[in-house]
């Protein structure tokens, strides 16, 4: 059976045909930015809601409402500069309650440095600890709404991931200045960024890991370990039982990593 014989296009249509594949990916692009903004402006009215209690019912001052709209303008303006790494049209569920997590944590971390004020203040102390709670609540939602939306994306599991590891952080320096814990337990809050330091140093470190529920169960407790920390009812004492096992696990976790990578990439260079 022989093949319909092709129409020769003009450079005229040729050209028209570029310019609607261009357009339509203007178009999803738009979308995409709409959305993100849309959410932003919502956690924005959200983030500003929490700060005027903050500032009308808890001991909390300039400095908490400062640190936290810095936060909330950092974080913010990386994931607009990167939106474009998400590759799907809607901004999605998953990346909204990822971006709700965000706002919490510019406000925690506001209330991070004012821990003299919690401190004196019964109420601030467990009002920080509900707000830590319902961020780490909503870490296992976005990925399922992630998978069930069919919106997974290497931007999305970065978000998340990035989110998850400056909370840790934020809460390891609220161990130190809350008088939990010395300043070792800043590890736990480090080490993300310290193996990406290294990365720069040693390109093995570089590579892409492959899946790993040890990896997130490591995270889980880390957060949860140092939630529970900012409990009042928690002594130092019992934080340096509860903060130990949990760092040792991490870093057990990065050694692991670090090994696979730095052996695949030997593995690739041998193959070559």
């Amino acid at each position: 059976m022989e093949k319909p014989m092709e129409v020769p296009r003009s450079p005229e249509q040729s050209h028209e045909g570029m310019i609607a594949r261009a357009s339509v990916g203007y178009s999803e692009l738009d979308t995409l930015q709409l959305g993100a903004l849309t959410t932003i402006s919502a956690i924005a009215v959200m983030v500003l809601s929490l700060l005027i209690a903050g500032v009308l019912f808890l001991p909390l001052g300039a400095l908490f409402v400062c640190v936290a709209l810095g936060v909330f303008a950092v974080i913010f303006t990386l994931v607009w500069r990167t939106l474009r790494h998400h590759g799907h049209a809607r901004f999605g569920g998953a990346n909204i309650v990822t971006s709700a997590r965000a706002g919490m944590v510019s406000v925690i971390a506001g209330a991070v440095v004012s821990t003299e004020a919690i401190a004196s203040d019964p109420v601030s102390g467990w009002a920080l600890f509900c707000l830590v709670v319902l961020a780490f609540a909503l870490d296992g939602v976005d990925g399922y709404l992630a998978r069930r939306q069919g919106l997974q994306s290497d931007f999305g599991a970065r978000y998340d991931m990035e989110v998850d590891a400056f909370l840790i952080l934020v809460l390891s320096l609220a161990a130190v200045l809350m008088g939990k814990l010395g300043y070792w337990v800043l590890l736990m809050g480090l080490m993300r960024y310290v193996f990406i330091a290294a990365a720069e140093v040693l390109p093995a470190l570089k590579g892409e890991l492959p899946p790993s529920f040890r990896r997130k169960l490591v995270c889980v407790v880390q957060i949860a370990v140092l939630c529970a920390i900012l409990l009042p009812i928690v002594s130092p004492a019992i934080a340096v039982v509860m903060a130990v096992p949990a760092l040792a696990a991490l870093i057990y976790s990065f050694a692991v990593d670090s090994l696979y990578l730095q052996y695949h990439a030997k593995q690739v260079d041998g193959s070559r």
